[in-house]
This record gives C-alpha cells, sequence and structure tokens, in this order.
C-alpha cells in the first residue's frame, strides 16, 4: 500500500475537510468531499468548481491521481465531472476542486461535507512522441466508431 501525503485546506469559515477514505475495503476510489460553508444549488446544466480543501503530493511522477464521478450522483441525479476525469499532476501542490455539471433537468443541492467524487491514484507511463510514415497493420486497421458492431 502507498502512502500519500494531504495538506487539509480550511475554508472560508474554517471548516476543515475529511482526509480521503475508501468506503468499503474493496473500493478502488477514495472518497472526496465537498469542502463548503454553505449549500451549494446546482442548477441543470450548470457547472461548479467544487472545492475538497485537499492538496497532496504523489511520490514521483510514475503516478498521477485521477478524480472520477460517482456513479450514483451521475446515475441518480445527473451530477459528473466537466471534464471527464480531472486528473491531478504529480508536481502539483494547490488545492484539488472538482469541475461538476448537473446534467438533469432538476436543480442538485450539494451539502457541505457531502462526498462528490472519488481520487484514484494510478501509475503514469511517460512517453516520447516519435514521428513516423506509416503504422503498424491490424485486424481492425483504421476502422473507427462503430466499425466493430453494436
Amino acid at each position: 500500500m502507498m502512502t500519500v501525503k494531504f495538506r487539509r485546506i480550511a475554508s472560508p469559515q474554517g471548516r476543515l475537510p475529511e482526509l480521503p477514505h475508501r468506503a468499503t475495503a474493496g473500493a478502488a476510489g477514495a472518497d472526496l468531499t465537498a469542502n463548503v460553508d454553505a449549500p451549494l444549488t446546482l442548477e441543470p446544466m450548470a457547472r461548479a468548481a467544487v472545492p475538497t480543501g485537499l492538496a497532496l503530493a504523489l511520490p514521483d511522477a510514475g503516478f498521477g491521481a485521477f478524480v472520477f464521478a460517482r456513479s450514483g450522483l451521475g446515475i441518480r441525479h445527473g451530477l459528473t465531472l466537466s471534464n471527464g476525469v480531472g486528473v491531478v499532476d504529480s508536481d502539483y501542490r494547490g488545492e484539488v476542486c472538482v469541475g461538476l455539471v448537473n446534467l438533469s433537468d432538476t436543480a442538485y443541492t450539494i451539502e457541505p461535507g457531502e462526498r462528490i467524487a472519488q481520487l484514484c491514484i494510478l501509475p503514469v507511463v511517460p512517453f516520447e512522441a516519435e514521428e513516423v510514415q506509416q503504422l503498424d497493420e491490424t485486424a481492425r486497421g483504421e476502422g473507427g466508431f462503430g466499425s466493430t458492431g453494436r
């Protein structure tokens, strides 16, 4: 198991967030909570950067922190990440904020301390881009969206 260092950042009214933790022993991600002092309502199709009150230090450039949506919020309420997946680079030391968007036709209110996303630490493989004139052939070739069937 890896240890990741976190710094808690107080909200404007002094509220400190929980450290990320997994809800169950088998959970892949650790929950991130909204470090807001008052309820925050997201109207339909509205977006917001929600502070978590957390900054982190990854051990080296071989790892990245990735923020994913919570399934229940997305399926039940249409609340998901505005950028698909949040990427926290190994050298970033600022506060992690979660970009949320309400894709439903109903307003959703985020309560202080509510679990809004999940954080996973994953290995990252650095690469160098090499330009070539031709790529190797595969059975799929250049077949794009839907080319392998439904």
